[in-house]
């Protein structure tokens, strides 16, 4: 294997491939059930040869939302509560394989392209791999995610301009720098983390793939991944034939998988991101085209969500399930809610909405929820100003 991530012939991404007979032969519910409680129980399944950089990232909760299945109307509603991971979000899932790639072929550095959250991974991995870091991110990003960042000591860089040219300036720095870019030379391996979702998931519901899958998309790596991991499952009869309904959750002030697949084409044009979202606005997404066909593949969908639905599902979802995720999570929120109000969703689908990353990074946006109740230390003024009888 060697860090590249797309084929001279004909410039199309780079995919790790695999022996999936041997593996069959290899793998059962029973040896991957006495693994490790973090994704490394899948090894097996990953594109690793040494010993794995682990922060603990994985098997993060899936929970039962019977709160807000009441809301939304589904009675087999769950969340993949991915907030849980050591830097809180997905991205600790891709950054374990990616970096443990980087450290196999010899480099010293690592870096990324971010919109925040990888930008934290990646810093906070290469602390543990005894590695150094430079994350780049856009200069809008929230404070809150520049905390979490610096906090692991990388070399921290904003940069005038969005995360399409955040990544485009990565690009060329690949080409002079001899580093580890996450999300471009060690592209194929990074990608291959994130499936990792889809096995717990489907080894958390009992060994069987949900009917229906509600998933963000930015580059759209991510709601690919889910459904390779399913797939993978399958095939390797770990589980039955996967029928699982897809459906990718943007932000519409950057949706432009969501416009390609409502307009019926194959082409997915870029955007000028404008949505409180920022983890999710890249306007030019390198997977679109792999998402989009997904989606339709599945019999799944994309659903836009406005800012003022997203922030309505921030709270819907804290104040019925007790998680407070990030603006991504009011999307997939706002998306499910939308979803399961056309009947696209049906009420007694299992269905699985999946939040990626924790409100705390950028609770800024919810600031108008603070509205405290002021009292002098007495009984008599507690009961006065908040009226509650003895």
């Amino acid at each position: 294997m060697q860090p590249v991530n797309v084929c001279d012939f004909c410039l199309s991404p780079l995919e790790v491939s695999y022996d999936y007979k041997t593996l069959a032969k290899a793998l059962s519910r029973e040896k991957l059930a006495q693994g490790p409680l973090t994704m490394w129980r899948y090894r097996d399944m990953l594109p690793v040869e040494g010993k794995e950089v682990d922060i603990g990232a994985g098997f993060t909760p899936l929970v039962k939302a019977d709160n807000l299945g009441r809301e939304l109307g589904l009675d087999r509603l769950y969340i993949k509560n991915d907030c849980l991971n050591p830097t809180y979000s997905f991205k600790d899932r891709p950054v374990s394989v990616a970096v443990t790639k980087a450290r196999e072929f010899g480099f010293g550095t690592v870096a990324c392209a971010s919109t925040g959250n990888l930008a934290a991974s990646v810093a906070a991995h290469a602390a543990k791999a005894n590695m150094k870091a430079y994350v780049f991110v856009p200069s809008n990003v929230e404070p809150g995610k520049l905390v979490g960042t610096a906090i692991y000591d990388p070399v921290l860089v904003k940069v005038d301009g969005s995360y399409d040219d955040v990544n485009r300036l990565c690009n060329r720095l690949a080409e002079r720098y001899n580093w580890g870019f996450i999300n471009i030379n060690l592209r194929p391996y990074y990608a291959e983390g994130s499936k990792t979702l889809g096995y717990e998931v489907a080894e958390q519901l009992g060994w069987r793939a949900p009917d229906c899958v509600v998933a963000p998309a930015a580059s759209g790596l991510l709601f690919t991944r889910i459904w390779k991991g399913l797939d993978e499952f399958s095939m390797l009869g770990l589980i039955e034939p996967v029928n699982t309904h897809m459906y990718l959750a943007q932000a519409a002030g950057s949706s432009p998988i969501v416009n390609a697949f409502q307009a019926g084409s194959l082409h997915v044009h870029p955007v000028e991101p404008d949505t409180i979202a920022k983890s999710i606005a890249i306007g030019n997404p390198a997977d679109g085209y792999y998402a989009l066909m997904v989606a339709r593949q599945s019999g799944g969908g994309a659903c836009a969500v406005t800012d003022e639905e997203a922030v309505a599902g921030m709270k819907l979802l804290a104040q019925t399930e007790g998680i407070f995720a990030e603006a991504v999570g009011g999307v997939v929120v706002g998306a499910l809610r939308k979803l399961a109000a056309s009947g696209s969703i049906k009420r007694n689908q299992l269905t699985v909405a999946f939040i990626t990353g924790a409100g705390p990074k950028t609770q800024e946006i919810v600031a108008d929820v603070v509205r405290p109740v002021t009292i002098q230390p007495t009984l008599e003024s507690f009961e006065e100003v908040l009226s509650v009888p003895a």
